[in-house]
Order: C-alpha cells, then sequence, then structure tokens
C-alpha cells in the first residue's frame, strides 16, 4: 500500500495567538461530511448566504483573498433572481382587459410552477445516477467536505484568518481528494478498508496489497462517466417537470392554495391538496389528450428520461480499466532469457 503524503490533522497557525473560542472554526481540518439531506441542505444554505453578502463584498472592496471558488458561487444569485423574474414576467397581466387577464394568469400561474418543477427536477434527477452507482460500486460521486482555507492577511492585526469551502471530493477528474477517502491514519489495518470495499464491489479482488492503487483509475472512470450522465438525463428529468406544470388540473389547485402558511388550517389544506394535484397532473401528463401527437408526447419523453438514466448507470458499470486475468506464467516464457537494462 501507498501511503499519500498528507497532514489532514495538524492546523496551520500564522500567528502564535490562539484563536478565541468563539472565532474557532467548527472544522480544523479537511473534513469529510456525511452525504445526507441535512448537510447538503445546510451546505446549500451557507453557500448561499455567503453568495448573497460575504462573497460580494470580498469581491467590490478588492480583497486578496477572493477566489474562483467565491465566484463560481455567486453564480447562485443571478440563478434565482433570473428564475423569480421569469416567474413575475409570466404573471404580469395589467395591460390585459379583465377577460384576457384571466386566461393569461391561468397559463402566467402554470409556467411560474414549470420554472420550479424545472429547476427541482433537475437537481433531485442526478441523484437517480448517483445512488444506483453508489450502491453497486461504493464510489459516492457526490461526497461533500469541507475544506479549510487558509487566507492572507488584509491589515496589520489580522492574524489566523480562515474560512470554510464545501467541495465534493471527487470534484476534479485530474485532482481528486484521494487522501480523504483512506482510513484514519493511526490505524495501518483499517487504512486501506474503504478501497478494499470498493475495489471488491468492483470485481477487482479481495485481499489486495495495495487496493487503493489498483482502484484509483477506476474510480476516476466512474466519475466522469457518472458526471456525463447526470448531465445528459438531468435536462430530460427537467423537462418532464415543466410538462407536468403544464397539466389543466393545477387550476383547481390555484384556486384554493395559499402561501400563508400562519393560516394553520388554510395552509395544511393546501400542502394536502398540492400532494393530490401533482399525483393527477402526473397522470395526465402520462395520458395525454386526444391529439395524436399529444397522445404520446408525455410517454415518449419519460420513456427517453427512464431509459438515459438506466443506460447512464449500465455504462458506468462498464469499464476498460478491468484488471487481467492473465497470470505471468501466461506471458514470461520459461524456456527463453530476459535481459534487464
Amino acid at each position: 500500500m501507498i501511503l499519500p503524503i498528507t497532514n489532514r490533522h495538524s492546523s496551520l497557525n500564522f500567528s502564535a495567538k490562539e484563536q478565541n473560542e468563539e472565532n474557532k472554526l467548527p472544522y480544523t481540518h479537511d473534513t469529510v461530511l456525511k452525504n445526507t439531506f441535512s448537510n447538503r441542505l445546510r451546505i446549500g444554505v451557507d453557500k448561499l448566504t455567503n453568495a448573497m453578502t460575504v462573497y460580494p463584498a470580498k469581491g467590490l472592496s478588492g480583497s486578496k483573498n477572493a477566489n474562483f471558488y467565491e465566484f463560481l458561487t455567486m453564480g447562485m444569485v443571478p440563478y434565482l433572481v433570473g428564475s423569480g423574474m421569469l416567474m413575475a414576467i409570466f404573471n404580469y397581466n395589467k395591460p390585459f382587459s379583465p377577460f384576457d387577464k384571466k386566461a393569461a394568469s391561468t397559463l402566467g400561474r402554470r409556467l411560474a410552477l414549470g420554472v420550479v418543477f424545472y429547476a427541482a427536477a433537475k437537481s433531485l434527477s442526478k441523484l437517480l445516477i448517483t445512488q444506483p452507482v453508489k450502491w453497486m460500486t461504493g464510489v459516492d460521486t457526490e461526497q461533500p467536505y469541507a475544506k479549510v482555507q487558509y487566507e492572507l492577511p488584509e491589515s496589520v492585526n489580522d492574524t489566523d484568518i480562515t474560512s470554510i469551502e464545501y467541495h465534493k471530493v471527487p470534484e476534479s477528474t485530474e485532482f481528486v481528494r484521494w487522501d480523504l477517502m483512506y482510513g484514519p491514519d493511526d490505524n495501518a489495518k483499517t487504512r486501506n478498508e474503504p478501497y478494499d470495499k470498493i475495489a471488491k464491489k468492483l470485481g477487482l479482488g479481495s485481499n489486495l496489497n495495495d487496493s487503493d492503487q489498483e482502484a484509483k483509475p477506476r474510480i476516476r472512470e466512474i466519475v466522469i462517466k457518472s458526471a456525463t450522465a447526470k448531465n445528459i438525463v438531468s435536462y430530460l428529468w427537467a423537462a418532464i417537470g415543466v410538462g407536468i406544470a403544464m397539466q389543466e388540473c393545477w387550476d383547481k389547485f390555484f384556486n384554493v392554495a395559499t402561501l400563508k402558511f400562519w393560516q394553520g388550517k388554510k395552509f395544511a389544506k393546501s400542502a394536502t391538496t398540492f400532494v393530490k394535484t401533482l399525483g393527477e397532473s402526473v397522470k395526465e401528463f402520462y395520458k395525454g389528450d386526444k391529439n395524436c401527437m399529444n397522445k404520446y408526447a408525455g410517454k415518449a419523453l419519460l420513456g427517453a428520461a427512464v431509459l438515459g438514466t438506466a443506460v447512464g448507470v449500465a455504462n458506468v458499470m462498464t469499464s476498460s480499466n478491468k484488471p487481467s486475468k492473465l497470470d505471468s506464467a501466461d506471458i514470461i516464457e520459461k524456456s527463453r532469457k530476459y535481459v534487464v537494462n
């Protein structure tokens, strides 16, 4: 087993002064996080909050610590603002006559719901690739981790300036954080255990001397294929989300729905009606109407999404990096002499 050079359990200090207890970060070194819904939600809220407050302030002030991660994270803001503007434009009907205003409002509310369903389906559909791949290979292509970023002092009074960035372990196929995929440093016997499990699931064998070196090329291939499959399939499911939002049954829901959560009973009824209407809209989308084209459009799109997902997962499971079954005895001819230069 080849151990990487790592210093995960040490913390860097740029000053002799210790940080105050209240200023301590939740992590002292790069830390792998469990890929749970609560963690994903917490990470999303933290990134969005920083993208709207801290990161723009650093960029506008010309901070030397502003980086590419912060630039990419701020992309969340125009995405959300743009979505909100689309929803508002769809429902702007002041210039219309009363009769036309009602028709425009009916279509506008469905289009606004389509924006929400588009984003939700595009995001959630990636789990249809990630989870099966994780179950069958042991590789979590969305494994998050918290990175401790040590920043440069911007004034003479700055000491121990650190920030937290949230990344994914296989975020870069060229520079996968292999060190975060090992077991505890203090136990040499279990250090390679995560790679042992992955190698076994991938059919690379058991009790390998260097399971990490055997599994790494295959893991990189899985990450690349999964990313491609998710990018393609997510748009198919997003289109289905828009199609579901355009069904006529949503008109009844909008007539009774309310977002005023302080109106307890009415809001609870809205939530119940939403679930019921969602089921009806899925049925309507699948059945279509009597029109020849529309009758099969929903079925065709749903079939393409399901087939694309299945093919994407199957493609991830195939590999050209599987070890050869040939033994050294099948390659080396004992009757011949070999010279090593």
